[in-house]
């Protein structure tokens, strides 16, 4: 259930993927978890969202077909 993002002082540290809600670039990636705390990360939008769609991938909520995935 957990993906590792790093911080903007450049410390990881590992999310739930299941927690979050949305994933903004404004212009640093923002995170809104679905208890609507905000984390700001040094890992792009489109990195957080990769790690994301790999997770996902890795348990099977989500296939492994590039098509399906971008559908």
């Amino acid at each position: 259930m957990m993906i590792e993002l790093t911080k903007l002082n450049g410390d990881s540290f590992i999310l739930n993927a299941f927690m979050i809600e949305q994933v903004e670039s404004l212009p640093d990636t923002t995170i809104t978890l679905t208890n609507g705390k905000k984390l700001v990360v040094k890992t792009t939008k489109s990195e957080v969202v990769k790690k994301i769609t790999e997770y996902y991938q890795t348990i099977g909520l989500f296939g492994t077909d590039k098509e399906q995935v971008e559908k």
